[in-house]
């Protein structure tokens, strides 16, 4: 019986080292952090084609809210993100966005990452508004293609409050965007 425990032990012990060599690996962690950057230059530059070669053509967005279906297909994504973009330049104004990756799992050809994102909204100048945000923690698979591309598989978020992306504590070699600062308030 002590062996039969000490097969398995050494069995499940074998199945988790190329995970863990793959997450010590920083060109992987590099690769997989430049696809923050190019979703942050798409969001703040609103360009949907940029955002096109993330997503994989058979990829799934679950989006927030319960009445909300499961979108199927980097097309249907893509219209989801292109009607996003439509309402930010109907207003005339610009968002930005940026993301704390808190956790990275690697298996094989996938990545999977969990983090919060925080959107910061900028109203056209004349309309007086102020800058507002909003936040949300999110789940995001990723796999690399045949091409050695790596692309999102499955996309998922939910509304957060944005001091929990403030209070995201950075994790050695993930990416941890720094772009923002608490907003201030003013108390009239």
């Amino acid at each position: 019986m002590r062996q039969f425990f000490r097969g398995i032990f050494v069995l499940l012990t074998l199945m988790t080292i190329p995970s863990v060599w793959a997450h010590t690996n920083p060109e992987l962690d590099q690769s997989i952090n430049t696809h923050y950057l190019q979703l942050m230059s798409a969001f703040n530059k609103l360009d949907i084609a940029q955002i096109d070669a993330l997503y994989a053509d058979n990829a799934c967005y679950l989006p927030e809210g319960q009445n909300k279906a499961i979108i199927i297909g980097k097309d249907n994504i893509l219209e989801l993100h292109r009607s996003f973009f439509s309402r930010i330049k109907a207003k005339q104004a610009r968002i930005e966005v940026d993301f704390r990756v808190i956790d990275r799992q690697i298996t094989g050809q996938q990545v999977t990452d969990v983090g919060y994102f925080l959107v910061r909204f900028f109203p056209a100048p004349e309309t007086g508004e102020s800058t507002s945000e909003f936040a949300g923690k999110y789940v995001s698979v990723l796999e690399q293609n045949k091409d050695g591309i790596w692309q999102m598989m499955v996309d998922s978020s939910h509304r957060a409050d944005p001091s929990l992306f403030f209070s995201a504590k950075p994790v050695d070699k993930l990416y941890y965007g720094e772009s923002f600062s608490p907003l201030i308030t003013m108390k009239e």
